[in-house]
């Protein structure tokens, strides 16, 4: 899979409306979860606890935090797009995102990622890139939304 490469806004500006691309699959494990659980200190039963969920939740099993999920992007995003001549990039905002599907463990996701606006605010560029994250063999994605980038030229 190769990458899309962005040297400068000029390029960037070329590529709205069109996909970007799509990352590799990554596999929630339950390991992964456990940790995250860990660093945001959000321990609800329906993430940690793998007994409880198979015979109270009504997925019959654990799920992924949706946040985990989204903190996944910035990993998925790079296998996508790689962007030189960078003084800085700066994750400036989401918008119109929701979560649409809960990601059972095991699950494997990729991202697929098209460019919707990209701006040049007096030499710096931001673009705005929707993104939805694809579950294998589920119609209907993880989540949806817009991300948007500050993206520092050289």
């Amino acid at each position: 899979m190769s990458k899309v490469t962005i040297n400068s806004f000029d390029e960037l500006e070329k590529l709205i409306g069109h996909e970007l691309g799509i990352s590799e699959y990554h596999t929630f494990t339950q390991e992964q979860i456990l940790l995250f659980a860990d660093a945001t200190l959000d321990h609800q039963w329906i993430h940690t606890d793998p007994e409880k969920a198979k015979t109270d939740s009504p997925f019959g099993d654990t799920i992924a935090h949706g946040y985990l999920t989204l903190s996944l992007l910035p990993h998925l995003w790079n296998q996508i797009v790689e962007v030189k001549n960078l003084k800085l990039q700066v994750n400036y905002g989401i918008e119109k995102f929701k979560f649409n599907q809960p990601v059972l463990v095991n699950s494997r996701v990729r991202l697929v990622a098209k460019l919707i606006n990209a701006v040049n605010l007096r030499g710096v560029t931001k673009a705005n890139i929707g993104v939805k994250l694809e579950i294998e063999g589920n119609r209907k994605p993880a989540y949806e939304g817009e991300i948007v980038f500050l993206y520092h030229f050289l």
